[in-house]
């Protein structure tokens, strides 16, 4: 079993869930997480060869560092769904989790996502709504938004004041970020801001957001990325928040 200084405020590089199932009971507060969504397992969308076509330029044509997204979809729902079981079993009883994926459709119908959800308390979904987007299918209208299911622990409860939020956000895509599919901060910023998590976990941390937003409202963070690449692109991004912040600390210090 893991201790507590081998993961918090780190970047954990490997499987996330080879690492959370060593991770102990109860160790943290929040999970806040977008995982792969197996784009290029597609029955329509052009993504599938990564040669380009209609998503010629598009970022996650050549898909992302050491993961090809394109699993079967049965076992891409069965190891989604293991690794919420290990997020919920690793948040405390007045924790949750905020998990972003995409609705689409395939082979004409909606895919709603309930093969991977199944029998975790969702609370709400509340809508991410994007701008701008891309549909090449005349058979239904543009999406212009994605999902994040909120699946607290019983005693889960938000801020003050946070509830007036609402279910519908919107922001804009994060535009100047390497990663092909980056969170962009002001969403991450709303869900930790919203809530008194100390510790917050990403099991696919990315480019590193979460644990920047984390670092800027004073929490902590715990990150897994399996792509090595990801993982120095975060640190670097990390240590990079740490010098700002630094530097704003004694701009502020002078002034008195």
């Amino acid at each position: 079993m893991m201790r507590k200084s081998e993961y918090l405020n780190k970047i954990i590089c490997g499987d996330c869930l080879t690492i959370m199932r060593q991770m102990p009971d109860k160790c943290l507060d929040l999970a806040v997480t977008s995982p792969p969504y197996n784009l290029k397992n597609s029955t329509g969308n052009g993504m599938k060869d990564g040669r380009g076509g209609k998503w010629t330029g598009a970022a996650l044509v050549n898909g992302y560092s050491h993961h090809n997204d394109n699993m079967p979809h049965d076992k891409y729902a069965e190891w989604q769904y293991h690794c919420l079981k290990e997020m919920f079993r690793l948040i405390k009883n007045d924790g949750a989790i905020f998990y972003n994926h995409k609705w689409r459709v395939q082979d004409g119908l909606i895919q709603d996502r309930k093969d991977i959800i199944r029998d975790l308390p969702v609370r709400q979904i509340i809508i991410w709504r994007r701008k701008g987007g891309i549909n090449f299918n005349p058979g239904y209208f543009l999406p212009t938004y994605e999902v994040i299911y909120l699946i607290p622990k019983p005693d889960f409860k938000l801020v003050p004041k946070a509830n007036a939020y609402g279910d519908v956000w919107e922001f804009t895509q994060e535009m100047n970020n390497e990663h092909p599919a980056p969170f962009p901060v002001a969403l991450i910023d709303r869900i930790i801001g919203s809530t008194d998590a100390q510790i917050i976990l990403d099991p696919f941390m990315g480019s590193g957001t979460t644990a920047v937003v984390a670092m800027g409202l004073k929490r902590n963070y715990v990150g897994i990325e399996l792509s090595p690449i990801y993982c120095e692109t975060a640190e670097k991004r990390i240590e990079r928040n740490k010098i700002q912040c630094e530097v704003m600390k004694s701009h502020q210090s002078s002034l008195f």
